[in-house]
């Protein structure tokens, strides 16, 4: 239509959002397809029709908060409307994102080696030169942000800095467990589907320009790599497989659960000990009170016996 090729403002953004939001409400776009599939509205020729629920979510995310240039601001606004859709409107789907994610994600190879704690690889940052030839980029806490916000919850973004300031590259470090693991996943995954993903960085990487971040999860190549992302997670983390941090995991949870058995032992014992120490105290204590009840008993009676001699003299 004429209103799809005239694009807006981006001070319309905020506006055009709302209106948006409102049409979904009201049903005027179609979203939910059936009760597990969905589909994006604004992307009628995009390959991919089907999505799962977070598959969308991801999806309407990393378009509205697209930095790409590329990305007109009309379609950043609608999408940044369907974002508020899904998230206030279409919360309660009978798929929890777990089984989402067993129907839809490939399963991980068990001899592929992650980079452990779980880091992710942003790369293509925009960068710019300043006057005393210094190269400057985003800050890792803009980037931190803007990732919460988008629902993979890092704790910390590195930039990568050389000797020329700010390398467009940035490491990003997800917590040190099972869910931070789940999101390091959905954090490749959404870049992905965007075709923003490893593969597509080296198939692009010296045949044109390249518009946008691409990111991916590090795993034993990247750790592996000589250059500068290589040198980075060497000196701050380990290669594992699902299986040795599983059994790791296991045998933590057998230690806690010996060590734990070893306290309750102690503990015990001590108690015994306490219980012991009160049963021989009131064992104690009942004697000395019989035999002040019998000091008593024997005074009154000598008192007894001298008051009656007094009188009957």
């Amino acid at each position: 239509s004429s209103e799809e090729d005239t694009d807006i403002s981006d001070s319309e953004i905020s506006e055009y959002e709302d209106k948006c939001y409102e049409e979904l409400k009201n049903g005027s776009q179609n979203v939910k397809t059936s009760d597990e599939k969905f589909t994006c509205p604004y992307c009628p020729k995009k390959r991919k029709r089907d999505y799962m629920y977070k598959e969308l979510l991801q999806h309407a995310s990393g378009v509205g908060q697209s930095s790409s240039q590329k990305r007109k601001a009309r379609e950043k606004a609608t999408h940044l409307a369907l974002v508020k859709y899904l998230e206030n409107d279409l919360m309660n789907i009978d798929e929890t994102p777990s089984e989402s994610a067993d129907k839809s994600d490939t399963p991980i190879d068990s001899g592929e080696q992650f980079v452990w704690p779980w880091i992710g690889i942003v790369v293509n940052i925009p960068t710019s030169r300043t006057p005393d030839g210094q190269t400057v980029g985003a800050s890792g806490s803009k980037l931190r942000d803007e990732y919460k916000r988008r629902g993979f919850n890092p704790f910390r973004v590195n930039p990568l800095w050389n000797f020329r300031g700010h390398t467009g590259i940035a490491l990003v470090e997800f917590n040190k467990n099972w869910p931070g693991f789940d999101n390091a996943l959905a954090f490749e995954k959404a870049y992905a589907l965007e075709h923003h993903g490893k593969k597509d960085w080296l198939i692009i990487a010296s045949s044109q320009q390249k518009s946008g971040l691409y990111a991916w999860v590090a795993r034993a190549d990247d750790y592996k790599a000589n250059n500068i992302i290589g040198e980075h997670l060497r000196k701050m983390a380990d290669l594992k497989t699902i299986p040795e941090l599983m059994e790791e995991e296991a045998r933590r949870q057998d230690k806690l659960v010996s060590n734990l058995h070893n306290i309750i032992q102690v503990k015990n014992k001590h108690l015994n000990e306490i219980e012991a120490r009160c049963t021989e105290t009131t064992h104690k204590m009942i004697t000395a009170m019989t035999e002040k009840d019998q000091l008593v008993q024997s005074y009154n009676e000598v008192l007894g016996v001298q008051a009656c001699s007094a009188t009957c003299n």
